[in-house]
């Protein structure tokens, strides 16, 4: 049986995670100090786990935490590009010095491989699209340098000690469990959870802001591809769906999926925010034998649903 440890674990991406991991098998450890993720999101799975309280900031905790392990999947991270722009110190303490404290680990534990999840800020404000993992990287934000920064120290871990790992650079995941309550909270959960209320959705900027929006049970796809993939060691790939579509859209999807027909209003552009996204997967699909296997709208119809028997809001 092979033993993962799902760094982040009790985080939204993370969850899915542990329960895909669960039903292929697999030991699963999972290393959360519980920041934003929460144990609600392991509620059904907690007996299945070996679930430990720790930061990623702390080597100590994450040594204890990798030990006969054979492969990382490491999710743990501040997200939000807002919350970096308030403050970039603690998004740097955790995403990288955090990430760094990980590699080490990993390399001292001769852990077979570390699956590190990246982000598609770090591509930045490029007009070229779709975005192909060749291009330079131009983050905005913090936040975007820090998840930036992994994949370097990634590379020069797989590079100078011969550890295995791969990037995946996801676009937009979404779907249930989802925080809408944070001040930080992705745009889907808080738009739907705005038009359960009966309120109007702010959109910052002018709604023709596009993203490739994808859904969660491809990332999660990406991931155990990722676990075994042969050639792709050292390597970043896109993970989304080669498509994208406007928050305009967005809302107009929601208010059709919901029976509702509320306008949203429109906010001053936030800084560090990025104006288009849409990925190139090919390379994906060459290195990890990886198609998107939900589409955006389905999964927007399964998330809507979620949230709606959940009472989330």
């Amino acid at each position: 049986m092979r033993k993962a440890l799902v760094t982040g674990g009790a985080g939204f991406i993370g969850s899915h995670l542990v329960d895909a991991l669960l039903e292929r098998n697999w030991d699963v450890r999972v290393l959360d100090n519980l920041a934003t993720g929460k144990l609600t999101n392991l509620a059904d799975v907690a007996a299945d786990i070996d679930f430990r309280q720790g930061d990623v900031r702390d080597l100590v905790a994450v040594r204890q935490a990798i030990t006969g392990v054979d492969v990382v999947f490491h999710l743990a991270a501040l997200g939000s590009v807002p919350r970096s722009v308030q403050d970039p110190i603690t998004s740097h303490q955790v995403n990288t010095d955090g990430t760094l404290n990980l590699l080490v680990a990993a390399r001292d534990a001769n852990v077979q491989r570390v699956i590190y999840s990246a982000s598609s800020s770090a591509y930045g404000n490029s007009t070229t699209l779709p975005k192909i993992e060749t291009m330079a990287a131009l983050p905005l934000s913090p936040y975007a340098v820090t998840k930036y920064v992994g994949e370097l120290y990634l590379r020069v871990f797989c590079n100078l000690y011969g550890l295995e790992g791969i990037g995946l650079r996801y676009f937009n995941i979404f779907g249930p469990r989802q925080d809408p309550q944070s001040q930080y909270a992705a745009v889907i959960p808080r738009f739907i959870t705005a038009l359960i209320k009966s309120q109007a959705p702010t959109i910052y900027g002018d709604g023709l802001t596009s993203r490739d929006f994808t859904y969660v049970a491809n990332a999660v796809h990406a991931n155990l591809l990722a676990a075994d993939a042969s050639v792709a060691t050292g390597k970043v790939v896109n993970v989304a769906c080669g498509q994208r579509f406007t928050l305009n859209y967005l809302v107009a999807k929601l208010n059709q999926l919901l029976g509702t027909n509320i306008a949203p209003m429109y906010s001053t552009e936030r800084p560090g925010d990025v104006k288009h996204s849409q990925a190139a997967i090919e390379r994906a699909r060459e290195l990890l034998g990886y198609m998107p296997q939900v589409d955006f709208e389905t999964g927007l119809a399964h998330t809507v649903t979620w949230f709606s028997r959940h009472a989330l809001c």
